[in-house]
């Protein structure tokens, strides 16, 4: 099915009219799709980058951090600028349909006046419009695609799998992907994307001979230009997740590989070369000063959904280097004008799908009816109310993640309680209920299970310096893209801009100050090594919601931050 600009807007106004929830005059003016979704065409080549969705197949709500801190030369840069910060540096005025898209300013009223964000059925006629007007334009998938909700779990992956072939995926690359286990991922990449989606990851390689696992990259001509797309998968797989999922691929940044492929795809006529990453925006932003050659990286990972490319001079000129947000909240439009075979200029726009503004394609939506029919019961059942917002992303710890805190400690006999600091997780609105859908969008790994142990201070201390060092290290390419693990119980100070061994400082439990000596029970979840055991965290949390029925808004346990003052990544 195509559309012609016409007709689409003719849907989408008519959609607009149906009812969406308005709280303002300039609201109003906003909502009128013609306008929002105005993107003129640009230039001969035309990228569409879809990223980090998590398996959200439906719109959802979901908050943007409010603490999201650089260091060293990253401090107060892209990606790590929020709230009304982010919003002065690209120019977006407040209270408009962006702002609240971008920031999480206002965010319970905001998500109120312009509705939920994402699903797949949405973005499917965005996507059908934009190539209507772009021909030959490619959808690329930045993966963490097959993972992130109840379905992707039960089904391996195989909603998402269907789903991105009725939405017309071209190439993707991957990185939770991985926790399904290499076999599985080498059957959909074998068998359901053969001839249709090309899965492309240079850095992925056999960790015998080093043999390529994936094709590294595809070249496809574009209205007569050669375009090259380089796959990079999460580097940092084995390390992030458990190893023995992939135990027989290793992963790696490979930096110098990559700008032998740059050479080599130049070398084969590509007048435009685009990595497809899933390094996160800082890595991103390193490997471009690195790497030359390269006219654009389409980033993920971070979940830093950034209005405008960063733009990275380098020994060759220049590279364009994006983020595109997660689950499902935006579509990024890449247009490149080229000349004299390389490129002349650029427009760019991260687009934000709003629900109410564009209807659903009717076989996307049949489609995933069709997906979820078997599992609606079970998704819908209700485990409590909430009072309160509940939400997962920022650098320290989330409502929701609190509640799950809260559940490990009460149902596990626990005195301090990890969570990880995933960035994946939907937002829930006062008032809303906490289905088992929604504890899951939280908590859907193949490797949930809950864990019970008695821990030394010292080794509580060195636990959370080794995270911290993780999300704080000032050179990018030690950092591998999640937020700080989440703590229950134990209150402590956190100095960001210090080095390891020397971020963490007071930590005190039940206003005593933790011996280093002494033991301590330690619940947490998701545990890395292999043969772990134990209650999926789901099981854990859903019985200490239903027990309670209706949750308060949580009392978040958030450290005290020293040498932060005056940085814009902390509203």
């Amino acid at each position: 099915m195509s559309m012609t600009r016409r007709e689409f807007l003719q849907v989408l106004a008519t959609a607009a009219a149906a009812g969406l929830p308005l709280g303002s005059r300039s609201a109003l003016a906003e909502a009128q799709p013609e306008t929002f979704y105005r993107i003129p065409r640009f230039g001969q080549v035309s990228l569409l980058h879809m990223t980090d969705c998590h398996a959200q197949l439906l719109p959802i709500y979901f908050r943007e951090p409010s603490v999201n801190i650089g260091v060293g030369a990253a401090a107060g840069q892209p990606p790590h600028l929020v709230g009304e910060a982010l919003l002065k540096h690209y120019g977006i005025r407040p209270g408009t349909r962006e702002a609240h898209a971008f920031t999480h300013l206002d965010f319970v009223q905001a998500a109120r006046t312009y509705g939920k964000v994402g699903g797949f059925a949405h973005l499917a006629t965005l996507v059908k419009w934009l190539r209507a007007e772009r021909p030959g334009a490619l959808l690329l998938d930045g993966g963490d695609t097959w993972q992130g909700s109840a379905t992707a779990l039960w089904t391996q992956g195989q909603d998402m799998v269907d789903a991105c072939l009725q939405l017309g995926v071209d190439i993707m690359t991957a990185h939770w992907e991985f926790t399904l286990g290499a076999e599985r991922v080498k059957e959909v990449v074998e068998k359901d994307f053969k001839g249709k989606v090309a899965f492309v990851a240079q850095n992925v390689k056999t960790t015998d001979f080093g043999d390529p696992v994936f094709e590294p990259y595809v070249i496809r001509e574009i209205n007569g230009v050669p375009v090259a797309i380089i796959g990079q998968a999460f580097p940092y797989t084995p390390i992030a997740n458990p190893r023995y999922m992939v135990p027989e691929w290793s992963f790696g940044i490979q930096d110098e590989r990559l700008q032998k492929l740059v050479e080599e795809v130049r070398g084969k006529g590509a007048q435009v070369v685009v990595l497809l990453s899933h390094n996160g925006m800082d890595v991103d932003l390193k490997l471009a000063t690195r790497v030359t050659g390269i006219d654009v990286i389409l980033g993920g990972h971070t979940h830093d959904g950034v209005p405008q490319p960063s733009v990275v001079k380098n020994a060759s000129g220049r590279t364009l280097v994006t983020n595109g947000g997660s689950n499902g909240k935006f579509l990024g439009v890449l247009d490149l004008e080229v000349k004299g075979g390389k490129v002349a200029d650029y427009r760019y726009r991260l687009v934000p799908v709003f629900a109410n503004l564009l209807p659903p394609d009717p076989d996307m939506e049949r489609l995933i009816r069709s997906l979820r029919a078997p599992y609606e019961e079970r998704l819908q059942e209700k485990l409590a109310v909430s009072e309160g917002l509940l939400y997962r992303r920022g650098n320290f710890n989330g409502s929701f993640d609190q509640v799950i805190l809260d559940a490990l400690m009460a149902v596990k006999g626990a005195e301090i309680a990890f969570s990880p600091g995933f960035r994946w997780g939907t937002t829930i609105l006062p008032g809303e209920p906490i289905t088992m859908e929604r504890l899951m969008d939280q908590t859907a790994i193949t490797y949930p299970y809950t864990t019970l142990n008695e821990l030394s201070g010292e080794q509580i201390k060195m636990i959370l310096e080794d995270v911290c060092d993780n999300l704080f290290n000032p050179d990018p390419y030690l950092q591998q893209g999640g937020d700080m693990v989440r703590v229950g119980g134990l209150q402590y100070t956190c100095s960001p801009n210090e080095t390891i061994g020397r971020r963490i400082s007071n930590m005190t439990l039940r206003g005593k100050p933790l011996d280093p000596a002494k033991k301590y029970k330690v619940a947490g979840w998701a545990p890395v090594a292999e043969g772990a055991t134990g209650e999926p965290v789901w099981e854990v949390v859903a019985r200490y919601l239903r027990d309670r029925k209706t949750i308060p808004t949580p009392k978040l346990n958030l450290p005290k931050l020293v040498g932060v003052k005056g940085n814009p990544g902390v509203a």
